[in-house]
């Protein structure tokens, strides 16, 4: 059976490792990054009309500041972190399924939105709303990373960032050998090329990613 090697850090991993064997995947968790907190301080809630979020993360390592903020209404990214939200104490105002650009098209264009971010994560593109970032969580690489392309898999790229890495720990003569499943299109570009196949996923999200991962496992070998 094809292997299919999950990159992202905890607690994601958890999540998509229960749903690739609910598919009955052969899924292994080798994250290349480890998430940590960063220290912060929490903005006036009454300067903003809601919160956005657009990773779970946020929400998972933002601390006991994040009290101060549960007044404001939340616009999430996707299910995942609307949950996490919700967890939290947030009431979710609205969840998108097809990325961040998605959403905010699909939300009041004159909203003042804080928007709990990772310390790589780039301001939403074109954003009619007036948007301010703060830096909750960063995404530390891990060292002593092992990717074994030649054992062949699919390997599932959650991020630009994680496609970035990955290109870095494996070297160009042994990408033929293994095929990616990229959540999106940009995922996909940061990963470059040589793999054996590369695609995005239909949708910015698991189930999407996933499905894309178990059409590639039963196309390795077939002529």
């Amino acid at each position: 059976m094809t292997r299919v090697l999950v990159l992202r850090p905890k607690p994601g991993s958890t999540a998509t490792l229960e749903l690739a064997r609910q598919l009955g995947l052969d899924a292994v968790a080798i994250p290349l990054f480890e998430i940590e907190a960063v220290d912060w301080e929490a903005p006036e809630p009454g300067s903003f009309d809601a919160l956005l979020l657009t990773s779970a993360n946020a929400v998972r390592h933002a601390g006991d500041k994040l009290r101060d903020l549960r007044g404001l209404p939340v616009h999430a990214v996707g299910a995942a972190t609307a949950e996490a939200a919700r967890e939290a104490g947030f009431d979710v105002a609205s969840t998108g399924d097809a990325g961040v650009d998605r959403l905010l098209g699909s939300i009041e264009a004159d909203l003042k939105l804080l928007h709990l971010v990772g310390e790589d994560r780039k301001r939403p593109a074109e954003a009619r709303q007036k948007i301010t970032t703060v830096t909750v969580y960063r995404s530390k690489p891990l060292d002593g990373v092992a990717i074994e392309p030649a054992m062949g898999g699919v390997a599932l790229v959650h991020s630009p960032r994680a496609g970035k890495r990955l290109a870095e720990l494996v070297r160009a003569d042994d990408r033929g050998h293994l095929a990616v499943a990229a959540i999106s299109r940009i995922a996909a570009y940061a990963a470059g090329q040589g793999w054996s196949t590369i695609e995005a996923a239909e949708a910015p999200n698991d189930d999407a990613l996933l499905a894309l991962a178990e059409r590639l496992c039963n196309n390795l070998g077939k002529p």
